[in-house]
């Protein structure tokens, strides 16, 4: 049973059906999706949701589907991680990471946004999914479509790292890699989705699509036992993902699964592709493109759809925004490996970046609890450290080799 009433402009509020639509035909603004929330308060409560499968579709109520779910079955509910050594590192007293870099099946967040996708996609009878990809969502969607058996193409910057190259190439989609950077390969795929009658998951699918982001929050709130946190810290690329968090959980309070949300949000950013950070420190209403420049290729979108709404989260909740160079993303990267044994790619280096700044900065109190989010693993961005973290000590097969080489160490 459905409980979408349908699509709602973001600007205007003028409504429209459950389509593949996504932008406003009177104003041009973004279309969102719109719920019964009465309906879905006399259903959903804690209990059921604790008794369900734990993956995203535990919350099936506040995802955008008519049906049952058909993809990412074993998506989702990943863990957050109390870190100690971390917390003991920054001088703070609770400290946690949403750790999506052991999403299932491609390593990120990216997972719970593609299973939402592919399900609608498939109710509205596509047969061909298409995105413009950073590199996540590319891994995502050309694994997800494989095991829904639908014909997939992938458009990336020609530029990706090798490792998220690799984990899309594998699922044998059709990968085209365009001369440009993602801003481009974005406007290109608009031009393409309306010449041909593909889903692309973030263009003419992209309401539903994002509606997936929700889930990320919903286990936060969840895991810390039915109430948020005071700080979360999240990274920014199109923007999507921070407003997505909280409305997840603007929307746990109205149902009454939790009290009052008085999280403060945070964005993060590499100082290389910042467009969402300046506005913030700016107090503009206007997001000012860039062309990016930065190890964080996943956020390296330099006009974010989402940038303005992204804003307008942090400002809502009392959060702040800030950036990190290259090197500090290095740095964080390094460190949360040391101290939680956690790899997480670039986009995770900025959000830990991040979070060490504002900590120093005492823009987040060190006697409060915090919430990072980490959204990608290591593995897919190895690039970017493979010469910052040192070499293997190279020894003969005798005792004499080791204790002249390594004992001392």
């Amino acid at each position: 049973m459905s409980y979408v009433k349908g699509l709602k402009c973001r600007e205007c509020a003028r409504e429209y059906p459950k389509e593949p639509l996504y932008v406003c035909e009177y104003c041009f603004g973004p279309l969102e999706v719109n719920y019964d929330y009465e309906r879905i308060k006399k259903k959903l409560t804690r209990q059921l949701i604790e008794s369900r499968p734990k993956n995203l579709w535990r919350y099936r109520e506040l995802l955008p589907i008519d049906g049952e779910a058909t993809d990412g079955l074993n998506s989702g509910f990943t863990p957050l991680v109390r870190a100690k050594n971390l917390e003991k590192v920054l001088g703070v007293k609770k400290l946690y990471i949403k750790d999506d870099s052991v999403n299932h099946p491609t390593l990120s967040f990216k997972d719970r946004v593609v299973a939402v996708a592919l399900s609608k996609a498939k109710e509205f009878g596509f047969h061909t999914v298409a995105c413009a990809s950073t590199g996540n969502l590319a891994n995502s969607v050309a694994a997800q479509a494989a095991v829904a058996n639908l014909k997939r193409y992938i458009f990336i910057p020609a530029d990706l790292e090798m490792g998220k190259v690799v984990g899309t190439l594998i699922y044998h989609p059709v990968l085209i890699a365009v001369d440009g950077n993602y801003d481009q390969v974005n406007r290109l795929c608009s031009e393409i989705a309306t010449r041909y009658k593909w889903a692309f998951v973030n263009i003419n699918i992209r309401p539903y699509y994002a509606e997936g982001s929700k889930t990320y929050g919903y286990e936060i709130a969840e895991q810390l036992g039915w109430q948020t946190p005071k700080h979360i810290i999240v990274p920014c690329a199109g923007g999507s993902l921070i407003t997505k968090i909280l409305k997840g959980l603007k929307e746990f309070q109205k149902l009454g699964l939790i009290d009052r949300v008085n999280s403060k949000i945070y964005a993060a950013q590499a100082t290389g592709c910042a467009p969402i950070v300046t506005a913030v420190k700016e107090n503009s209403e206007i997001i000012k493109p860039v062309k990016p420049n930065t190890i964080a290729k996943s956020l390296a979108i330099g006009n974010p759809a989402d940038g303005i709404y992204a804003v307008d989260t942090v400002k809502k909740t009392a959060g702040w925004a800030e950036d990190v160079s290259d090197e500090e993303i290095v740095e964080a990267i390094k460190l949360l490996a040391e101290t939680e044994g956690i790899f997480t790619e670039t986009a995770g280096g900025v959000t830990l970046g991040v979070t060490k700044k504002l900590i120093e900065q005492g823009r987040i109190p060190k006697d409060e609890s915090i919430v990072v989010c980490i959204t990608g693993n290591g593995l897919k961005t190895q690039e970017a450290i493979i010469a910052k973290i040192g070499k293997p000590i190279k020894i003969k097969p005798s005792i004499s080799s080791f204790e002249e080489n390594v004992k001392n160490k």
